[in-house]
C-alpha cells in the first residue's frame, strides 16, 4: 500500500526528492522509512534516483497504466475472487454514488467491443 502512495506521488509531481514524498505522505513517515521504500522500488525497476545538489531525486519508470492494471488485477483477486462480474455488480450496486445514464452507455461500448473482440 505505501509503495502505490509513493508512486501516487511521483506520477503526480514528476521528479521529487525523499523528503518531499515524505511531506505528502499520510501517517508521518520518518525519513528513513520512505528512503527504504524508494530504495525498494528502485530494486523492482519501478523508479529511478539522480543526483542533484548533493541529494537524490526520484522519478518514476514505469507507465501509470502498468502500474493501474497490476493494482486492479491485486484487488480483482483479492476482494472479488477473480471475478469481472463481481466487480460490475459491486460497482453498480453501489449506494453512496449512482452511476449515470453516460457512464452505463460507455461501458455498455466496452462490453460491446469485448464481444466483438473474443468472437474474433
Amino acid at each position: 500500500m505505501r509503495e502505490r502512495q509513493i508512486l501516487d506521488i511521483l506520477y503526480r509531481l514528476g521528479k521529487v526528492t525523499a523528503s518531499e514524498v515524505m511531506k505528502d505522505l499520510p501517517g508521518s513517515p520518518s525519513y528513513s522509512t520512505v528512503r527504504t521504500q524508494l530504495r525498494i522500488l528502485e530494486e523492482k525497476g519501478h523508479v529511478r534516483h539522480s543526483e542533484h545538489r548533493l541529494r537524490y531525486v526520484y522519478e518514476v519508470m514505469v507507465p501509470r497504466r502498468s502500474v493501474q492494471k497490476n493494482a486492479l488485477a491485486h484487488v480483482v483477486d483479492t476482494f472479488f475472487e477473480g471475478s469481472a462480474h463481481k466487480v460490475v455488480a459491486a460497482l453498480l450496486g453501489r449506494e453512496k454514488k449512482r452511476i449515470n445514464s453516460e457512464e452505463l452507455d460507455r461501458i455498455a461500448v466496452l462490453i460491446e467491443a469485448a464481444r466483438k473482440e473474443r468472437r474474433r
